[in-house]
């Protein structure tokens, strides 16, 4: 059997990561700026992170959700106080998509409607609902297709009016991410989401806040959606949620009254991956990442504003779009090849910058004076 062939690969193995640093199978260290789609929150093989997993594994390491598991409880106290949403609801799956997916769901139970606005640029996910308020129809399967999804320009605020006032009593939700990660480092105006909060108060319609990649403190607020100062019905989570264990969740406000059977999950919130949730979270605590997120994420930002040659920087904290012009569209291969450095993209010519919450000012130096060799071509081009 092979590998059904849909991810285009560089050709590297990684065979040991610590901390902001991977070695492939040649021993070569890389700087990474990428965490793997923005997962490694705290950092490869923290050593809490480990011990916690290994001291499960020794213990039990799975059982269904058919019986009392206090480690989700546990989980669930923790987020509550590190996110400041001590009142909201725990629900625990596997993924980010899933996560979206459930919230949608939950949306449609609590006030029977069926549509949903999302807005252009936007990423959720591949499974059914969650791909279909994706704005890709190339991923988009015909089995997937709807008419109850409506899509909104991006901070657009007269269209969102227009779009209520004219079918307000029909829609269920409104989902957004705080700050677009495919869509190439977007974020949502503080006005924007103030408008979502109000007309979704004023249609009883239900705000998701997609937190998936913009989340888990990654721009220095537990939420990026929180600089707003208003809060969502829904927050969906994953990615950073467990460092590389597959967890995800949504946290729920108050309002919601749950009922036996209304969602499920055979994996979600199992021992393993509550244990590596709960230590993301000391850590977080531990070593105050959010912070440290928002003053290396801000001093990267104001460094690469300096360079001529980028058309934009965009983002928050440790969440950065570098946009560049098509001449400079060699970058990002040149960063991981020449300079050893990994960073991820959005088309057409965004690098997006997403690594570990404990990333060192050292670290950011390191990939700024890598970034300026290959934007003013010292060096070869890949």
């Amino acid at each position: 059997m092979q590998l059904f062939d849909v991810y285009p690969l560089n050709d590297i193995e990684i065979t040991k990561a610590a901390g902001s640093n991977v070695w492939d199978a040649n021993d070569q260290q890389y700087l990474d700026l990428y965490g793997g789609h923005a997962v490694i929150s705290i950092g490869h093989t923290n050593p809490h992170y480990v011990n916690r997993l290994t001291d499960q594994l020794n213990k039990v390491g799975f059982y269904s959700n058919s019986v009392k598991i206090p480690l989700q409880v546990q989980l669930a106290e923790l987020l509550g106080t590190v996110s400041g949403k001590k009142d909201f609801q725990l629900f625990l799956c596997n993924s980010g998509a899933e996560a979206n997916e459930n919230a949608l769901k939950l949306a449609s139970f609590y006030n029977g409607r069926k549509k949903v606005i999302a807005f252009t640029g936007a990423f959720h996910g591949r499974t059914s609902l969650a791909v279909a308020v994706t704005d890709n129809p190339k991923i988009v399967a015909p089995v997937n297709q709807t008419e109850n999804v409506i899509f909104l320009p991006f901070n657009n605020e007269v269209a969102l009016e227009e779009t209520f006032k004219a079918q307000g009593n029909e829609i269920s939700a409104v989902i957004i991410e705080g700050i677009q990660g495919v869509g190439g480092i977007k974020e949502a105006s503080k006005s924007f989401l103030q408008k979502i909060r109000s007309l979704c108060d004023e249609y009883n319609a239900v705000y998701i806040a997609d937190s998936v990649q913009c989340g888990y403190g990654r721009t220095g607020s537990f939420y990026s959606h929180d600089y707003s100062g208003v809060e969502a019905d829904v927050y969906t989570m994953a990615k950073g949620m467990g460092n590389g264990f597959p967890v995800a969740g949504i946290s729920i406000a108050p309002k919601f009254k749950p009922w036996h059977g209304e969602l499920g999950t055979t994996f979600g919130g199992n021992h393993l991956a509550c244990a590596a949730a709960l230590s993301v979270l000391e850590v977080m605590q531990q070593e105050n990442l959010m912070k440290n997120a928002e003053e290396v994420g801000s001093y990267l930002i104001a460094e690469l504003k300096k360079f001529e040659q980028v058309v934009e920087v965009r983002g928050r904290g440790l969440m950065i779009g570098i946009e560049l012009p098509a001449e400079l569209a060699h970058v990002k291969k040149e960063l991981l090849f020449t300079h050893h450095i990994f960073t991820g993209e959005a088309k057409p010519n965004v690098i997006r910058l997403l690594p570990a919450l404990n990333l060192t000012k050292a670290h950011a130096d390191e990939f700024l004076a890598a970034f300026e060799k290959a934007v003013k071509g010292v060096g070869h081009k890949v």
